[in-house]
């Protein structure tokens, strides 16, 4: 008998991408246009001089669409490198939340002992709520906001997580700033005593 039910695997994918308007309604689109789920999603540019944007993407899917998920992505036009962080070894991600907990009287201080006990540090305060803002995997913040869920009405905004390769091997190594702008002889002088 051959079992068809294959699992369902996490993957963290990156993807270097021209920096330009509707690159991610293309990649969004491949997406669902599939019915592939995104789990999280994050984009920035990385790279100002060769205008390139890193997103990450988590998404869930046998290995058979994972697969299809990567070869799709690398055939889109505006797309330079695709990474599979999960296969290629190991990697660091994290994600960064802001927790608004609206409380009062002991649940306020045993708040505080947990945000202590997370590493989460309060960045608002008001005589009935706080805002702490904690980086972690996705794992810890999840746990984190279940616990002051438990202490009062909480809010939550979350980055998605960003992930990058360990050791010292570069992937997508275009990390580049602009130049900065040379003062001229003249206005560099001005102001020298």
């Amino acid at each position: 008998m051959i079992k068809t039910d294959m699992p369902i695997e996490r993957h963290t994918i990156a993807v270097l991408v021209a920096n330009e308007p509707g690159v991610l309604a293309r990649v969004i689109g491949l997406f669902s246009g599939r019915g592939y789920n995104i789990e999280s999603l994050t984009v920035s540019e990385v790279d100002e001089v060769n205008a390139r944007s890193r997103i990450t993407i988590v998404t869930s899917g046998t290995p058979m669409v994972i697969e299809q998920i990567k070869a799709q992505l690398s055939r889109l036009v505006p797309v330079y490198d695709v990474h599979d962080l999960t296969l290629e070894g190991p990697h660091v991600s994290r994600e960064l939340a802001l927790v608004k907990i609206r409380n009062v009287g002991e649940q306020r201080i045993e708040a505080l002992r947990i945000a202590d006990t997370f590493r989460a540090r309060a960045i608002d305060s008001t005589l009935e709520s706080f805002v702490f803002e904690l980086t972690g995997d996705t794992g810890k913040l999840d746990a984190f906001v279940d616990l002051m869920a438990a202490l009062g009405d909480v809010e939550v905004s979350r980055t998605g997580v960003v992930a990058i390769a360990r050791g010292s091997d570069l992937q997508m190594p275009l990390v580049r700033k602009k130049p900065a702008r040379r003062k001229s002889k003249a206005s560099a002088g001005a102001g020298d005593d």
